[in-house]
């Protein structure tokens, strides 16, 4: 058997798998022909069987009874790892749940190679979580710990966006100093270093790299963002009941709009006081959609109608998501310019953190001669273009978004583990 390594990139949203052997990389095909999978799993009702990525996410949309579970990745470090969950009525812990995700993508790179693999170089970000040194610390751990547990014996970590890096020094010509942006799921991360392609094996790069910076703060905000001020007011957001005119707690609101929260509304308790409210309510037309989205569990419904229309305001001005699934014939009108304003703070801190990234590294904004942006948010106009202002004199470079931290992470396996450094165990 040949010498083989592996880099894994288990994203909040997405997740890749690359490895490396006989001098080539290959990027695996994990579901179908995609070689990204959504960070997703279904499990079916009846036994915990597991279903994982688009076909997860399917079986739910498909109304099949059991558990959809995403943003998985936001646990690590948290008290709720240690806590664990019901899935259909049984108690799992996050471990098992993130371990089986994790070797299911294992399973397909090792089919795809023909042989198992043991070395791996799995990615994380800057900050697991923001100003928690020992919450940060626990979250490798925890990921270590998942990955010796599925079958890797030889496991090393890298900062993403310094993987993101790696994926594209492959292709450049002369030496570049870079800001490397990456936006995921649940976090932003930044690093400012320096490529070339006469540093492919170059086993130490530490001296290549500046700074780096982060912040838990990524896609999946911008997804709360839009949904909180363009689809729950159809259901009620900020609407009053009583003779008080109190608000409708804003709980259900904000725990809708968040993947690894929404399972958690689906209470008796929660439906006997929605119900409560309504009777009382000023607005029941509105209300009344909030209670049949609890009823029929639909919250991953309405989060997927959410993402889509991010997606869509990325290349049009407006656009209208269908909520057929609560009303027939209900829409929610939005905007790039509502979606964009909604957001502004969430881009602005993103910024703040990769401008400390560079003043970090000692240089000036004007210095930077290559940005590489990476995950599917970069792609949205308003992030490119506060990117453009900040760093006029860069380059933007934005090829293989979704896949080139599982690549360069792969590339870096091959440096920590075919060319003789010791790996952490």
């Amino acid at each position: 058997m040949s010498e083989i390594s592996c880099g894994v990139d288990f994203g909040t949203s997405n997740s890749t798998i690359a490895f490396y052997r006989d001098n080539r990389l290959t990027l695996v095909p994990v579901e179908g022909n995609h070689t990204t999978i959504p960070s997703a799993i279904f499990f079916e009702r009846i036994d915990n069987t597991p279903h994982y990525g688009r076909e997860a996410v399917n079986w739910f949309l498909e109304r099949k009874k059991g558990r959809l579970m995403r943003s998985l990745k936001r646990v690590l470090g948290t008290s709720v790892m240690k806590q664990g969950t019901l899935v259909n009525g049984s108690p799992m812990n996050f471990s098992k749940i993130i371990g089986q995700f994790v070797r299911h993508i294992k399973e397909k790179a090792e089919a795809v190679a023909d042989q198992q693999i043991e070395n791996v170089v799995m990615g994380r970000p800057v900050h697991f979580i923001d100003n928690n040194p020992l919450g940060n610390k626990n979250a490798q751990e925890e990921l270590h710990t998942i990955a010796r547990n599925i079958g890797f014996k030889y496991i090393d970590f890298q900062f993403e966006p310094i993987a993101a890096a790696f994926a594209h020094e492959v292709h450049l010509t002369g030496e570049k100093l870079a800001l490397v942006v990456d936006i995921g799921g649940g976090t932003s991360d930044f690093t400012v270093i320096r490529l070339s392609k006469k540093y492919l094996n170059k086993i130490d790069r530490a001296g290549d790299i500046l700074a780096n910076t982060g912040i838990r703060l990524g896609g999946n905000d911008f997804d709360k963002d839009l949904s909180l001020t363009g689809f729950m007011p159809e259901l009620g957001y900020r609407s009053t009941y009583g003779e008080k005119n109190l608000q409708v707690p804003h709980k259900y609101y904000f725990e809708l709009s968040e993947w690894s929260k929404v399972n958690a509304l689906y209470t008796p308790r929660n439906l006997m006081q929605v119900r409560q409210y309504i009777g009382e309510s000023h607005d029941k037309v509105r209300l009344s959609r909030l209670l049949k989205l609890l009823e029929q569990e639909s919250g991953h419904i309405l989060l997927g109608a959410v993402e889509d229309a991010k997606i869509a305001l990325t290349y049009h001005d407006t656009y209208a998501a269908p909520l057929d699934f609560l009303e027939q014939g209900c829409a929610v009108e939005t905007s790039k310019n509502s979606f964009e304003t909604a957001i502004k703070d969430e881009v602005e801190q993103i910024a703040t953190s990769a401008l400390q990234c560079v003043h970090d590294a000692g240089i000036l904004c004007q210095d930077i001669d290559l940005i590489i942006l990476t995950g599917g948010s970069t792609e949205i106009p308003a992030v490119q273009l506060k990117f453009k202002e900040l760093f006029p004199n860069g380059t933007i470079s934005e090829e293989n978004k979704l896949d080139s931290v599982g690549i360069g992470l792969a590339y870096d396996s091959k440096r920590k583990f075919l060319e003789g450094v010791s790996a952490i165990q």
